[in-house]
């Protein structure tokens, strides 16, 4: 939705709640000028909304007395759609006013669903989690993203198509925990149900999801966020990399997020002088090691990498070419200033 149809929705809302406003009050209330109150007014007109114009010294604009919206329908999709923009606004950095405006419009909406898409709908909103990441969305099947919410809040065991990232299709039982978004990417978490192991999948490689006959319980542990973030540091890469840092989680976690590493303390004794300070275990996963160098340099804090030897051998190679560039650059500077002007 643009802003300026955003805007004329809510000036509709404005007059809906009764009463004559004033140009200059729906203005402020907008943060438009008058003159663009009047085209958004024009435009109401255009689809049929009574708007008046009352004259005087307490005139403005109301609707016609005895109007009302006639009922919202809208398909499956459309309300699913319309929100998860709504919910999907709070991850993305939104303030405190537009979350709760959010909340409101999510509210509204509701309250004039069929209530068999209302029901449905409620279970969505209950097993929806959101990481701080934001991201452009990816599409999502309907049918599914319903499906899974459903099972999520009444505990039953479903039966999902699913495609790897090798193209590898299966079919699987699972104990869904939770539906979370996160950098744009939507997956479920929970337990498969023939090993028990903890998986995360995500949504848009699931090609059908079916409910099944039976119950199950959450155990105790990480909430579904948690679980999708500790999934990503843990799964399976081609490196797997251990360092130590000498420093703090902060310092730490600046650089190498949640979603990235691990970070545990390890059980060395803490430098005297910060006592905040203290050695890390950092484990990570990576397909590739260029970008691991420059990123351990830049947390600035002592640090001993203990595998794999090629990250080990990147960094030497690194810190060999930052001590030529800075030779270079001292000898290029000391031959300036002999030579005379």
């Amino acid at each position: 939705m643009t802003r300026p149809t955003g805007r004329v929705l809510t000036l509709l809302e404005l007059l809906q709640s009764g009463g004559t406003r004033t140009a200059a009050e729906l203005a402020d209330r907008l943060e438009v000028e008058e003159r663009t109150v009047r085209r958004y007014v024009d435009q109401l007109i255009d689809l049929d909304v009574p708007v008046e114009s009352v004259r005087g010294r307490y005139g403005g604009y109301r609707l016609r007395p005895g109007y009302r919206l006639p009922p919202l329908m809208l398909s499956d999709d459309e309300a699913l759609a319309v929100l998860l923009g709504l919910v999907a606004g709070p991850a993305a950095g939104a303030t405190p006013a537009q979350r709760t405006a959010r909340e409101t419009a999510s509210a509204k909406l509701r309250r004039v669903l069929p209530e068999h898409l209302g029901r449905r709908l409620d279970a969505l909103l209950d097993a929806l989690a959101f990481t701080d990441r934001a991201g452009s969305p990816v599409a999502l099947d309907a049918g599914v993203l319903l499906g899974l919410a459903d099972a999520v809040r009444h505990r039953r065991p479903v039966s999902i198509g699913y495609t790897d990232r090798a193209g590898r299709q299966s079919r699987r039982t699972l104990h869904a925990y939770g539906i979370v978004a996160h950098g744009g990417r939507w997956y479920v978490t929970g337990a498969d149900a023939a090993s028990g192991e903890d998986r995360t999948f995500r949504l848009d490689r699931i090609a059908d999801a079916r409910t099944l006959p039976g119950r199950f319980e959450v155990p105790a542990g990480p909430d579904p966020a948690e679980r999708v973030l500790s999934g990503f540091a843990t799964a399976a890469y081609r490196y797997e990399v251990t360092v130590r840092v000498h420093g703090t989680v902060d310092q730490v976690r600046a650089h190498l997020p949640v979603t990235v590493a691990t970070v545990t303390e390890c059980d060395l004794a803490a430098g005297p002088d910060r006592v905040d300070e203290r050695w890390l275990r950092v484990e990570l996963r990576a397909e590739r090691l260029d970008w691991l160098p420059a990123t351990l340099a830049a947390l600035d804090r002592p640090f001993v990498v203990e595998r794999p030897d090629e990250l080990r051998e990147r960094v030497l190679a690194l810190a060999d070419r930052l001590r030529a560039g800075a030779e270079t650059g001292a000898g290029a500077g000391a031959g300036e200033r002999a030579t005379p002007s």
